[in-house]
């Protein structure tokens, strides 16, 4: 397990804290149209940012972007390990990491990390947390759990509402604890992402897809990308759906898009015959599965670009409901992308996880699979793995204690 006291406080890194506010000039700045001709001053987040990462080149003897409208450039052309900021911690970038994906022009879900997620909480809990914390406030102040559920299922299963389906929304009584949550949280749907008078959804995520020229779409969700080009879902012709309504950003990219990976492997636990609860005890965790000897694992689903930040973020798993095992899981094609993922996620995890392990879905579909066999080792096992003499071990490299723990809600021996 990874000593914190032993991991360099990258956090902190001047660079690092400069990208930050980089990152949040770009989502600043990412929905004016014609940046070349937008009208000063530009706001003052952006300008900073500008200015301090202009002071940086200049110290490192290297040429610094002209203005806002070439920082912005630099943003979605040059990779963030190539910008001249000599004091990065060596390797946390590759050479696909930048803040604005180069073929939209829409700002990466690793710009949302860096400017939402990747500050810590030294700034409070960040936007998506404060939902989530609310609807959970609310619904359990009324003893409500499904209707909690039903919260939680509407943000993965419906991030676009037609004018009818918002009416739906509206007179749905197992929402009516969580009214004025979902009224602030579904915005109107920018005229940017209608195309000849109308908008049209993501097959896979079911999120709007962004036109991008007379013929093309593109999807916001790295997963959709990985696999290729959106697949076309249902076209919304504003003359018949009316206004639309969809979840804001933070949302989408930190529920709905997990969500989808937790609706997935639910069906597909499911249909090896095992016990599954989405969300129990107020989203206690994302999964609880269980075997037929009752034995219970928790599961949280994770979907984050970057594998540091996700380390970071690491905690134990609450403990109730009670469970005898428990990990996080990520996409499987965040490891396909990069392959040091699990390694520099338990690099970074800290004491404060107990050794929290990190698994693809695959791997967590994998162990289910021999544990219904009848095998107890550790292929079977999602228990967190303790290696001695070293701060980093993927998911599976490492052994596991054996399966005896009592079922007394802690993630750890």
């Amino acid at each position: 397990m990874t000593d914190q006291r032993l991991v360099p406080d990258w956090l902190s890194n001047p660079d690092v804290m400069l990208l930050r506010d980089v990152a949040t000039a770009v989502l600043h700045l990412a929905a004016v149209d014609h940046l070349d001709s937008f009208a000063l001053p530009y706001p003052p987040a952006a300008q900073r940012a500008l200015d301090a990462l202009v002071l940086q080149c200049l110290r490192n003897g290297a040429k610094p972007p002209a203005g806002i409208p070439e920082m912005m450039r630099w943003a979605r052309a040059r990779p963030l390990g190539s910008w001249p900021l000599d004091g990065l911690p060596d390797s946390l970038f590759d050479t696909t990491d930048r803040l604005i994906d180069k073929d939209s022009g829409e700002p990466a879900q690793l710009c949302h990390e860096l400017a939402v997620r990747g500050y810590g909480d030294s700034t409070g809990r960040q936007y998506d947390q404060l939902v989530i914390d609310e609807a959970f406030r609310a619904c359990r102040a009324l003893s409500s759990p499904e209707s909690y559920t039903a919260f939680r299922r509407l943000l993965v299963t419906r991030p676009v509402l037609t004018e009818e389906e918002w009416a739906e929304v509206s007179t749905d009584l197992y929402l009516d604890p969580v009214r004025h949550v979902i009224k602030e949280i579904y915005a109107p749907v920018p005229p940017h992402f209608r195309r000849a008078g109308a908008y049209l959804c993501c097959h896979r995520c079911l999120t709007l897809l962004h036109p991008v020229s007379d013929t093309e779409w593109w999807c916001e969700r790295d997963q959709c990308r990985h696999q290729g080009p959106a697949p076309h879902g249902r076209e919304l012709v504003v003359a018949v759906s009316g206004e639309l309504r969809q979840l804001r950003k933070p949302l989408r990219q930190f529920v709905t898009g997990p969500g989808r990976a937790e609706v997935s492997l639910d069906r597909e636990l499911r249909a090896l015959g095992l016990t599954v609860e989405m969300w129990p005890g107020f989203d206690a965790y994302d999964l609880r599965i269980t075997f037929p000897d009752g034995h219970v694992w928790a599961v949280d689903v994770k979907d984050w670009a970057h594998p540091a930040f996700l380390g970071r973020a690491a905690t134990v798993v609450r403990a109730e409901p009670p469970y005898d095992e428990a990990c996080w899981v990520v996409p499987g094609f965040r490891v396909r992308a990069r392959r040091d993922y699990l390694d520099v996620y338990a690099k970074e995890r800290g004491a404060g996880a107990g050794g929290l392990r990190l698994l693809t879905d695959d791997q967590l579909m994998r162990a289910a699979r021999l544990r219904l066999s009848g095998e107890r080792g550790p292929s079977a096992s999602i228990r967190p793995l303790f290696v001695a003499h070293t701060t980093s071990a993927s998911a599976d490299d490492q052994a596991a204690p054996s399966d005896g723990a009592r079922k007394n809600g802690a993630d750890h021996a």
